[in-house]
């Protein structure tokens, strides 16, 4: 790719270029980290739904929750997120995915390098708690919000 390609591609707004993802998934282990040498930041799991309906597969991403409107949206559902006989099912966008390698501390796995995805919560677009459909902070009406709801989840 020539520079000139490179330029006419990039998100000129910003000066970066975009990565998104988008999907349906469960929100797991809402958190605080407070790390030594960095401001404190809110931070959720995804299990991200993937495959058939017939045999759904999971890939988890440990998720920083970038953005006021994602951080009203959790903190909203934080009560829920927490209660282990809770469902929390969510339409969301992440962005900046990357991979990270760690070290098992404890259990059968002990000294084994093990994968992270990591990534950033930047929208959850609605939310159903217990396969109800919860109105999240600062949404529209319903039908502007159910275009991001795909079929299988508004079952």
């Amino acid at each position: 790719m020539s520079n000139q390609d490179t330029q006419n591609t990039q998100n000129t707004a910003s000066g970066y270029f975009d990565l998104h993802s988008s999907g349906v998934g469960y929100l797991n282990r809402v958190r605080l980290v407070e790390p030594d040498r960095a401001k404190p930041f809110l931070a959720v799991d995804i299990s991200a739904l993937h495959g058939s309906i017939d045999n759904v597969e999971y890939t988890r991403f440990d998720c920083r929750v970038s953005g006021s409107a994602a951080k009203d949206a959790i903190m909203a559902l934080k009560d829920a997120i927490e209660d282990k006989n809770t469902k929390v099912l969510v339409g969301f966008k992440l962005g900046d995915l990357y991979a990270e390698t760690f070290t098992y501390k404890k259990g059968e796995k002990a000294g084994q390098t093990g994968i992270s995805l990591k990534a950033r919560l930047l929208q959850v677009h609605w939310a159903k708690v217990n396969g109800e459909r919860i109105p999240l902070p600062g949404d529209e009406a319903d039908e502007a919000q159910n275009h991001h709801q795909p079929a299988a989840a508004a079952a």
